[in-house]
């Protein structure tokens, strides 16, 4: 195993060719494709690797991924950056608390389900505040008879922890403290989501681009993913977003994302920007231009 001392490494050298190369091995021995992902951001989280393991240029890093066999996953867990909390941008929380959680509950009868996805949830920090939030407008009883939330990613060790529902005490700092309480139960080193309160969750992985786009959505989260993809898949998950959600449903994105292109604009109106709350477009994704780009294989 390679063992330099990182205080002597300079900043790793990967050119573009190289780059292309390992994707293509990922890809076709790995069966991890990572094409739909901005190439500056791939070279930069690549190059974090290399320098943790401690290597200066590519060949060195390629032998060593190829004799590790648990560096893919550390490659992958440096590439997806798994920065998430709970209930963070709290004014986004607020928002959705007092402002879109009673307009869907408002539009919809008293025994309709409500379904909200949370797209690129990572170890669910964000969907368990989502269900904390829709909980505490339904009520306990009517939410678990009516809310189904999903939880998707395509990191499947973050996906693990969000089904196991654990979160160390520094991890929950930011739930209030009343929802902690009625919602959690307290562990040996953390909290555990409330086994009595069952498990209106459904985590499964899950890739934007290449996976059908789950039906008849409400609201659908997804903050803070779309700025890692190339412009070709972002425009690609905006359509299959559309095609999720039901006419008066809700896409929220994350603080630095926003829809700016005339393709991007005429799948859905922006109802808020400064928490990025869009509605979709009627019918928008049924654009003859628009629908091959989306599912394109």
């Amino acid at each position: 195993m390679l063992d330099f001392p990182l205080a002597t490494i300079t900043i790793p050298s990967l050119k573009a060719t190289e780059l292309e190369d390992l994707l293509i091995y990922l890809n076709q021995v790995q069966q991890v494709d990572l094409a739909d992902y901005k190439r500056s951001s791939l070279l930069r989280r690549i190059r974090v690797r290399m320098q943790q393991v401690g290597v200066e240029c590519y060949q060195d890093y390629f032998d060593h991924l190829q004799r590790q066999s648990d560096e893919v996953t550390h490659l992958l867990n440096t590439i997806f950056i798994n920065l998430t909390c709970f209930f963070r941008d709290r004014p986004v929380w607020d928002y959705l608390e007092n402002q879109v959680i009673p307009q869907i509950v408002a539009n919809k009868a008293s025994n309709e389900p409500i379904r909200v996805w949370s797209a690129g949830c990572a170890s669910g920090e964000e969907t368990y505040s989502l269900a904390m939030l829709l909980a505490e407008a339904l009520g306990l009883e009517q939410f678990l008879k009516r809310v189904r939330i999903y939880g998707t990613d395509v990191d499947r060790d973050a996906q693990l922890q969000a089904r196991r529902g654990y979160y160390s005490l520094n991890a929950v700092e930011l739930i209030p403290p009343h929802l902690l309480e009625r919602y959690f139960e307290r562990r040996t080193d953390g909290y555990r989501w409330r086994s009595d309160l069952g498990h209106p969750f459904i985590f499964h992985l899950h890739n934007l681009i290449q996976t059908a786009p789950l039906p008849k959505i409400d609201l659908l989260v997804c903050r803070n993913m779309l700025m890692y993809l190339t412009p070709e898949a972002q425009i690609r998950a905006l359509v299959r977003f559309h095609f999720s959600l039901r006419e008066n449903g809700f896409l929220m994105l994350g603080q630095a994302e926003d829809l700016i292109t005339r393709d991007q604009k005429s799948l859905f109106t922006c109802i808020d920007r400064e928490v990025r709350l869009f509605s979709k477009v009627p019918d928008a994704h049924r654009n003859s231009r628009l629908l091959p780009i989306a599912f394109c294989s």
